[in-house]
């Protein structure tokens, strides 16, 4: 395998000068590039519309990155929590959340992560390496797959908020995003799709640049410099109003409406204060805000805030007509919850 090349790092443009390069009709690209994307398959031996001769050509030159399930857990409340091995032993850990209306394949874009956000199980791993595209492509793929076997339906939402930064994966984050939206790969609305991000401001910028469909959330967790670097370390390197700056650039680029994820934390970001903090941050473009409840971690001295001061800062950004949601976490009974990746089951 050393001395071959991963088939699904080529664009169809690279297969097609592949094909020409080695006397085979230019449609044979098509072909190849519709097994390996559209139908996701994993050996060369299962493309059956391809001569044998080109199959062994192809097992010769190249072989198929892709990931397999390496456990399983099902929640009480019919979460499921994935550990997938990538081809290098590195696991990553995806999670399907159904709800009534919908169900979402929540994935991750990095093996670990760098940023060691304080109240996140993630941020206590090293970061192995970026995953490719195909393999975060093929998180969604199984993922899909098995939300048919489960649930009876297909995914309808993707959330890139698993495990790692995927801003800081930039490039394999859009071709990812590509391939789950075209007709050769699940042919999905980029709408179905937010990517969250830590706020990586000149990344952000460049999604704009970039005039990216999908949506966009930025973790923010405290409209405070001091109270957010101590639980985000990015922001002593990019501070607010380095964020709000590339905010409004996106906005003004994309007109596309921002979401803000915010933890509550007990008598840490709750108080009335901070949500005055917050409604001033936020007026700098159309948003809606997930408020979440804090999910416990073992080591980590954070609680969830009270039903009371939840309900008084809910109350508060209503009252100046912000659109709240407050995001119960599912999953919590196995370690599936927002902030709890960590591949416990996977890495004891």
């Amino acid at each position: 395998m050393s001395n071959k090349k991963d088939i699904r790092l080529l664009s169809l443009n690279e297969l097609l000068s592949f094909c020409k390069e080695n006397k085979l009709p230019t449609y044979r690209a098509k072909q190849i590039y519709e097994w390996l994307w559209k139908k996701n398959v994993k050996s060369f031996d299962d493309m059956s519309s391809i001569s044998q001769q080109t199959r062994n050509m192809l097992k010769d030159l190249f072989w198929i990155n892709y990931i397999q399930v390496y456990s399983q857990h099902i929640s009480k409340d019919k979460t499921i929590k994935y550990g997938l091995k990538l081809h290098d032993k590195n696991i990553v850990e995806g999670v399907l959340i159904p709800s009534k209306k919908r169900i979402t394949a929540c994935i991750s874009s990095q093996a670990g992560c760098s940023l060691s956000c304080n109240f996140c199980a993630t941020g206590k791993l090293t970061l192995k390496r970026n995953l490719t595209s195909s393999e975060i492509y093929d998180q969604v793929f199984l993922l899909n797959e098995e939300s048919k076997k489960y649930f009876k339906k297909p995914i309808t939402n993707i959330v890139y908020m698993g495990m790692g930064e995927p801003l800081l994966n930039y490039n394999c984050l859009l071709e990812s995003i590509d391939f789950i939206t075209t007709k050769k790969g699940l042919n999905m609305s980029p709408k179905r799709i937010t990517v969250s991000t830590v706020g990586i401001a000149k990344l952000i910028k460049k999604l704009g640049d970039d005039m990216v469909k999908f949506n966009l959330a930025i973790s923010l967790h405290s409209a405070e410099d001091s109270k957010r670097s101590n639980l985000m370390p990015i922001n002593n390197n990019i501070n607010l109003d380095q964020l709000k700056e590339a905010i409004e650039y996106f906005y003004k680029k994309t007109r596309t409406r921002i979401t803000y994820e915010y933890i509550l934390l007990r008598n840490i970001n709750d108080s009335i204060n901070d949500a005055k903090k917050l409604l001033d941050f936020i007026k700098i473009s159309p948003c809606k805000i997930n408020l979440i409840e804090y999910n416990t971690v073992s080591d980590f001295e954070f609680k969830k805030s009270t039903s009371k001061k939840t309900d008084l800062f809910i109350n508060f950004l209503e009252k100046h007509n912000v659109i709240v949601n407050l995001r119960k976490s599912k999953g919590k009974d196995i370690n599936a919850a927002c902030g709890q990746l960590a591949n416990q089951n996977e890495l004891q």
